[in-house]
């Protein structure tokens, strides 16, 4: 369900606040991610940001009606965490007014069980990520990947533990395919455990997979869909074109991620950059628009390098592309069938109303 707010923001912009799942909270329809504070380690190719830009990134988020902030133990080190918090409480911003989320999964020391999903795992990962963020709650907690050695009842068992203590509200999950979604809160179910109420995976208009089973699930589960990487890191921002590349201006130029069908997109960014003349827009606010026409978009996780970018963004929301505009790049993006889909399409014929 989605609703529109009455707070006219920048730029003449309206921004959107969505149903989180069946929880009854209200996000806004943009997530900023925060994965380019910092720049520690593994992350520094994504960004660098220090402590005063990631305060105007913020600052500015938040002034455009933003009230979604995404961040992860991992990102950086723990270094992410840390100034997400500084930047909320030096701007002065009530936490209530905020939804935060991070995550877990990922390893954040040397030692053998600073990794994982296990209850042991999580329970100090929570622990440690409040330290960071200088809160008493998270607001959503995602665990951040499959980990095969951890049944996902014991997963399941963690994240109750968290919740039940009264350190996370609301538990995700991410890039896990649908079948241990359905099977993890099956279980939750049965032991009357806190379920999942949201889903982050991949989704660009380049990279449509999850349309194949993780789509219909969330909408016939009634889940949260929040897409990381709506820009394919990068390849949908504007400075890539078949004809010339833009090096030096995209992370992907040192780290290449995610996995795109480069060929393929390049005939999408060209079907992009027609639809952008029209509305004398990026090619960055296309690729956002058409995922805010998603039935199943709760929250695009965005991030950004500069205020500019961030703004440009944003002002996505104000772009309104017509049923042509999106027929059009549907058709121009669309998946290879794949089976059993192209048997469920096809037995389908006869059994639904062709004009419902």
């Amino acid at each position: 369900m989605r609703l529109r707010n009455h707070y006219l923001c920048k730029k003449n912009i309206y921004m959107r606040y969505n149903i989180l799942g069946n929880t009854g909270v209200l996000v806004s329809e943009l997530c900023l991610g925060t994965m380019t504070f910092g720049g520690r380690g593994f992350w520094k190719p994504i960004g660098e940001l220090p402590q005063d830009e990631v305060d105007q990134i913020v600052k500015t988020a938040i002034d455009h009606g933003i009230n979604f902030i995404d961040t992860a133990n991992v990102y950086s080190e723990g270094v992410s965490e840390i100034m997400t918090g500084k930047a909320l409480q030096s701007l002065g911003i009530n936490r209530q007014e905020i939804f935060l989320a991070t995550k877990v999964r990922g390893r954040m020391g040397p030692g053998t069980n600073q990794v994982g999903l296990s209850r042991l795992h999580i329970i100090s990962s929570v622990d440690d990520s409040l330290a960071r963020l200088g809160m008493s709650h998270i607001d959503m907690l995602y665990i951040h990947g499959v980990d095969p050695v951890t049944p996902l009842e014991e997963t399941m068992r963690g994240l109750e533990d968290v919740v039940r203590a009264g350190k996370v509200r609301y538990i995700g999950i991410s890039n896990h395919p649908a079948w241990m979604v359905m099977k993890a809160n099956c279980h939750a179910e049965k032991m009357g455990w806190t379920k999942f109420v949201a889903l982050q995976n991949y989704y660009s208009i380049a990279g449509r997979d999850i349309e194949r089973e993780i789509v219909p699930m969330a909408l016939a589960e009634g889940l949260g869909l929040m897409p990381w990487s709506p820009l394919a890191g990068g390849f949908l921002s504007g400075k890539f074109t078949r004809d010339k590349l833009k090096a030096g201006e995209s992370r992907r130029d040192e780290f290449d991620f995610p996995p795109i069908d480069k060929e393929k997109a390049y005939d999408i960014i060209d079907a992009m950059a027609e639809v952008g003349a029209q509305y004398q827009v990026s090619v960055a606010q296309v690729a956002l628009a058409w995922m805010l026409r998603k039935p199943a978009v709760t929250s695009i996780i965005i991030g950004a390098k500069r205020k500019e970018q961030l703004l440009d963004n944003i002002a996505a929301t104000g772009l309104q592309l017509s049923d042509d505009d999106m027929k059009k790049l549907d058709l121009i993006s669309a998946l290879v069938p794949e089976y059993p889909g192209w048997m469920v399409e096809r037995q389908m014929a006869g059994r639904l109303p062709e004009n419902p």
